[in-house]
């Protein structure tokens, strides 16, 4: 086979950038509506109109949110990430074979990274951003630089200035600010929400107003489910100076509200004693029920007489019998009209425990005895994180109990549910479905976000709010293993996922082609020599491979097999679905072992080919023979 320039004989450049969020946007704009599609592949925007009935609204005044620094938020949904997650297997628990993930750095940049491969995922988000008071943590609103100013700031770079920082009052964009650092973050979220999934958000009074507009805006107004709110303290403030704040909300929105359903709570022993048995009844305990209703019905004025002889003339004054005079006594024939033990009472229904819900509708109020409080969560963290600086206790961090109720109503045990949480903090969200697992034998994911922040006083073991994260599930990892020691496995807990890989976010480990080089022969050799050898120093096989699978679309917890093969190392991926080759010498006998294998897709270093147009040439044939017709090189 020759070798030549031609595409045909050349593998494709794997695209190591994010998603590109703009371009799946309009992908799905011209599957909805090919006819406004141009001859470049553009959009019709006159087309688009004709296709909605020229119901578009043109006018300069309309109704919507806006604030400085919106139109910036797009371009930064749109700016593509060239970073990677590197894994720290050292930091982890079970590293080989945990689902869960615990993610160190910025999440706006995390959230990008993850488009491709949990696009359409997560069932169920909850956060617990800053509330905007006025001192807390914020991120910066000008995201231009957002990877390059994470990694100043955690000092992988040099700084130059650019702080993550507070927002105050004073500041003469304090809500700008704060709605520029979520709009972005909650545009991206949803892209990860499965069809049937939901998103939780806590808030407070500050931004509740800004937020649920915001949310309308990204999520859909049609998809707004309910505003909870959670008493979050068991005693009023004497020293509040206008009202004792009790509460926090909680905003619920779904992905797609026609796809979601709610899971009922499970019924309590408390609930369930309502019911008796005083007839004894063969369909069991039951409760009586009131017969007469306010809404206007008919058929639902008439006499009756009890079998006692009591005549009732009609229902109590102003209001009208449940069911017409014919239903009420078939009610009766089948025994579910209950008169009293004297049977001269007024009728009631039965209402039989067999009957009703498994479960039980959330309502919208939950308060501190059900779900906890805040006392009870820093109770929590401090049981399982050792401070020696009380300065470093989270004052923010929820209690596990009100997570709970978000993953019993919105997950599943056996639904292997993936729970995201990019404002993990003291790590509640993923010691609750560990929690939540351990009690109902489930298999939820969890996947958590966190910022190093610095704490006020670094610890010996503790530096950062992610250590924080980290150390907190290792404690109640190793709790609810000690629980189950020497116990009869008869829920299975044995096989239950407890551990978490760690990964931190850094620069691609591949240098990028700078365009912007001085056209000098210098510097354009020195780009070229950075071209060939663009791998950055001190990178891993490890730390390349991961960054292969996230930007190749496949989750960081997808099973990788080591093969050898003509004695190379070839990485098998989600069962021979994909081959990664990172061996810098690529071979004939390698190529036509890893053919003869036939895996769905194959990629290599183009290092590997050492400039061997022939062999490059003769590869890209040989996969193709074997039905491989994705073969890509980095």
């Amino acid at each position: 086979m020759a070798s030549g320039g031609l595409d045909m004989n050349e593998p494709e450049k794997l695209d190591l950038r994010s998603n590109d969020v703009a371009d799946d946007k309009k992908h799905e704009l011209l599957c909805l509506f090919p006819e406004i599609r141009t001859e470049g592949g553009h959009i019709d925007f006159e087309r688009l109109r004709l296709a909605l009935g020229e119901n578009v609204d043109v006018g300069k005044e309309r109704y919507g949110m806006n604030w400085p620094g919106k139109a910036d938020c797009f371009k930064t949904i749109q700016a593509p990430s060239i970073g990677t997650l590197r894994p720290c297997p050292e930091e982890s628990v079970n590293f080989d074979t945990t689902e869960n993930l615990i993610i160190e750095g910025d999440n706006l940049e995390v959230l990008k990274l993850l488009q491709k491969s949990y696009l359409g995922k997560v069932k169920m988000i909850y956060i617990d951003p800053p509330y905007n008071t006025g001192n807390d943590f914020i991120y910066p609103d000008n995201f231009s630089e957002s990877l390059q100013t994470y990694l100043e700031y955690t000092g992988q770079v040099d700084a130059k200035g650019k702080k993550f920082g507070t927002n105050t009052e004073t500041d003469g964009r304090f809500h700008s600010k704060w709605l520029n650092m979520m709009y972005p973050r909650l545009y991206l979220a949803r892209n990860l929400l499965r069809d049937d999934g939901v998103i939780f958000i806590s808030i407070d009074d500050n931004e509740v107003d800004n937020l649920r507009k915001v949310c309308n805006e990204v999520f859909g107004e049609e998809n707004f489910v309910a505003t909870v709110i959670w008493e979050k303290v068991y005693s009023p403030k004497s020293t509040a100076k206008y009202f004792s704040e009790n509460h926090d909300f909680i905003l619920v929105y779904s992905r797609t509200k026609i796809d979601w359903s709610i899971e009922l709570l499970p019924r309590t022993d408390e609930q369930n004693a309502r019911y008796h048995n005083p007839d004894n009844d063969p369909r069991g305990p039951w409760k009586p029920g009131g017969l007469d209703a306010r809404n206007y019905y008919s058929k639902g004025k008439y006499a009756i007489k009890c079998p006692g002889g009591r005549v009732i003339e009609g229902p109590p004054a102003g209001s009208y019998w449940r069911y017409s005079e014919e239903n009420f006594w078939q009610l009766d024939a089948d025994r579910r009209i209950w008169w009293g033990s004297d049977r001269n009472q007024v009728p009631a229904i039965k209402r039989f425990l067999s009957e009703v819900k498994a479960g039980i509708v959330p309502e919208t109020i939950w308060m501190y005895r059900e779900v906890g409080h805040t006392q009870e969560a820093k109770k929590e963290l401090l049981e399982h994180v050792k401070f020696n600086n009380t300065d470093n206790v989270l004052d923010t961090v929820k209690p596990t109990r009100l997570i709970q109720r978000m993953l019993q109503v919105a997950t599943t045990a056996d639904g292997q549910d993936i729970v995201l949480d990019f404002f993990a903090g003291g790590g509640s969200t993923g010691h609750t479905v560990l929690k939540q697992n351990a009690e109902d034998a489930g298999n939820r994911q969890f996947i958590l976000v966190q910022l190093p922040e610095p704490l006020p006083t670094a610890e010996k073991a503790l530096k950062t709010i992610a250590d924080i994260t980290k150390d907190r599930i290792r404690q109640a990892v190793n709790r609810l293993n000690a629980g189950n020691s020497g116990k009869l496995d008869l829920d299975g807990h044995s096989n239950q996922d407890r551990g978490f890989r760690v990964f931190k976010l850094a620069k691609s480990n591949f240098k990028p082609w700078d365009a912007q080089v001085e056209h000098d022969p210098a510097a354009l050799e020195r780009q070229l020599e950075l071209h060939v050898d663009h791998i950055r120093d001190g990178r891993t096989a490890e730390d390349i491979l991961y960054e292969i699978l996230l930007k190749s679309g496949f989750q960081l917890t997808t099973s990788v097999e080591t093969l050898q093969l003509a004695g190379k190392t070839v990485y098998s991926v989600a069962g021979g679905e994909i081959f990664i080759c990172l061996e810098g010498e690529l071979t004939l006998d390698l190529i036509k072992a890893m053919a003869a294998r036939k895996p769905t897709r194959v990629v290599c270093l183009d290092e590997g080919f050492a400039g061997n147009d022939q062999l490059k040439a003769n590869a890209v044939q040989i996969f193709k023979t074997k039905g491989i017709t994705s073969f890509k090189t980095v």
